[in-house]
């Protein structure tokens, strides 16, 4: 069986200055360079700029060899390996998240770990510095790589047009951000992006009687409360007048967000297209249900579903798999959509991981955000560059 190597590093100019990584696959049989990987990513420090040449070359062996491939891993950093390892506690929290990203990776494959001299990682450490020179240029850094075939850098590696990004995507630290799984191309991080943005403008439905009540509300179809019509309205008022710009409106098929959606196009003169992927999380069994009633009767089953995206409440679905028929809708939207505004009303678990994915954040980050009713956030998304977080739960047009 074929097995592999891969050897990362990354840099700061400054720690924490502007930063790079790269990373290059080897075959462990003739040590060939096969794939290689390089990006600037702003202003960060040596140990984040290491995580993320780690990330970007067990992501270059994933998109070449799949799933179960053997791989030895060679860096120079002392702290990347022995946390890799196991063997040393991850002390940094800001360091936890790239962590955990690498982990998810290296578990996809028979990864045994090794630290080497710097003198013995000179591709890798070259890279990184191609890129952050490049980058200082204001251009994008390119392989220069020309073995062919499927294991080419062209066909393998993300950064030469692959499908997937790392935690924090390769822009400036002032728009830490995503890029949309599946674009085609990245931004250097160090100027504007240069094409015309596709702006998702994400609305949260208004008030319902469960909301009132703070109860469970998925794929039950309550209407909007009197209140929860004036706060559609108002942010139809809103969004109706400029800068906004709205030219198209999706919305989820459930009756409070159509509701709230047909309020804006009864002011904007749109139609409301219904989008299937924008509905609300199934909660199944606890449709209805307050958080304490739930805690009082599914006591394990919260705790499960608290602590991992992947559980789904009895009966219902988990944000792991909302996650994925709401990253399908983005992706059909973005490109049926390039270059528009567009208005998309939906619920509180669609829209956070809308931001979650703009974010590169992880699932856990669900967690950690709040929306209130009726709600404004904006996402732009650019084809040559990462996506941009514009708005987060904005709701000056309720007061």
């Amino acid at each position: 069986m074929t097995s592999y190597v891969v050897e990362a590093d990354g840099g700061s100019r400054g720690n924490p200055g502007p930063a790079g990584y790269g990373a290059v696959v080897r075959d462990a049989a003739d040590g060939q360079i096969i794939a290689e990987d390089a990006a600037a990513i702003g202003t960060a420090t040596n140990n984040v700029a290491e995580y993320r040449g780690l990330i970007a070359g067990l992501r270059a062996l994933l998109d070449l060899a799949g799933d179960g491939a053997a791989v030895e891993v060679r860096m120079d950093s002392k702290l990347v390996v022995e946390q890799m390892a196991g063997r040393w506690k991850i002390k940094n929290e800001g360091l936890r998240p790239l962590a955990l990203e690498a982990g998810a990776l290296a578990r996809r494959l028979r990864v045994s770990w090794r630290w080497i001299p710097r003198e013995q990682n000179r591709e890798a450490d070259r890279l990184a510095n191609e890129a952050m020179d490049a980058a200082a240029k204001g251009i994008a850094w390119h392989s220069t790589t020309t073995s062919g075939g499927p294991g080419s850098p062209a066909s393998a590696v993300p950064g030469a047009g692959g499908a997937q990004e790392s935690l924090f995507d390769s822009t400036d630290v002032s728009e830490i951000s995503s890029e949309v799984p599946g674009a085609a191309a990245k931004g250097t991080g160090w100027r504007p992006a240069t094409t015309a943005a596709t702006t998702l403008i994400l609305l949260r439905h208004g008030e319902t009687a469960l909301s009132v009540e703070r109860r469970f509300s998925g794929l039950g179809d309550p209407e909007l409360t009197p209140n929860g019509t004036a706060q559609a309205e108002a942010a139809a008022a809103r969004l109706a007048r400029a800068p906004y710009g709205v030219q198209v409106i999706v919305s989820s098929p459930l009756k409070r967000a159509r509701a709230t959606a047909e309020a804006v196009a009864a002011r904007t003169g749109l139609e409301v297209i219904v989008e299937e992927g924008l509905r609300e999380a199934d909660f199944g069994d606890w449709e209805g249900h307050t958080f304490t009633e739930i805690q009082r009767r599914w006591p394990d089953e919260l705790a499960a579903w608290l602590a991992d995206p992947s559980v789904a409440p009895p009966g219902g679905e988990s944000f792991e798999t909302v996650a994925r028929r709401v990253q399908e809708t983005l992706d059909a939207l973005v490109e049926r959509y390039e270059g528009r505004t567009v208005l998309a009303v939906s619920h509180v678990t669609p829209i956070k991981t809308l931001l979650r994915l703009a974010l590169l954040a992880p699932p856990a980050a669900l967690y950690r955000m709040h929306l209130d009713l009726a709600c404004v956030s904006r996402i732009e998304y650019y084809a040559d560059g990462p996506a941009v977080v514009k708005a987060f739960n904005d709701t000056s047009h309720l007061h």
